[in-house]
Parts: C-alpha cells; structure tokens; sequence
C-alpha cells in the first residue's frame, strides 16, 4: 500500500474543476485509491460526488491510499494532480 499525506492549497478547498481532474487521474488505475479527511474515506472509483462530500476546505490534510498491483505509479499520479489542482 502506498499513503500520501497532503495539505489543499487552493483558496476554495476542493470544488468541481479539481475534483474532476483528480477523478480522471485516479480512473486509469487498476489500484484501490482512496482520499481520508475530516475521519471519512471516499473511493475516487465513486465519482465526484463522493469526493465534494468530504467538504475539504483549504488548510485540511488528506491522506491518500493506494493498494493495488499499479499503486506506485497510481500515487505519483495522484500527487501530480493534487499538486497542479489544489
């Protein structure tokens, strides 16, 4: 399993436009990947729905998990968009 702990950046916490771009990154994958915050965890192979209900506001720490056959290539990708998006 890989874990990636990262603080949002972005002034308006996380909202469509940069959820979509991590929902599409995470869709490649073959891997589990999962975002943790505020003591919940949401599947990104659920949509953008269920990551916006999380209501990640700048300033919050999310973890992300990865566990899958793909995962270490899945966790750098995810990095990349949280670090270009957010």
């Amino acid at each position: 399993m890989q874990q990636l702990k990262y603080t949002i950046k972005d002034k308006d916490g996380v909202h469509a436009r940069p959820a979509g771009r991590i929902i599409q990154a995470a869709s490649g994958f073959k891997s589990q990947i999962s975002i943790s915050a505020k003591g919940s965890t949401v599947s990104l192979k659920n949509g953008i729905f269920a990551l916006l209900g999380l209501g990640i506001r700048c300033g919050e720490e999310i973890e992300v998990s990865c566990e899958g056959e793909d995962e270490e290539s899945a966790i750098e990708k995810i990095k990349q968009a949280l670090e270009e998006n957010l």
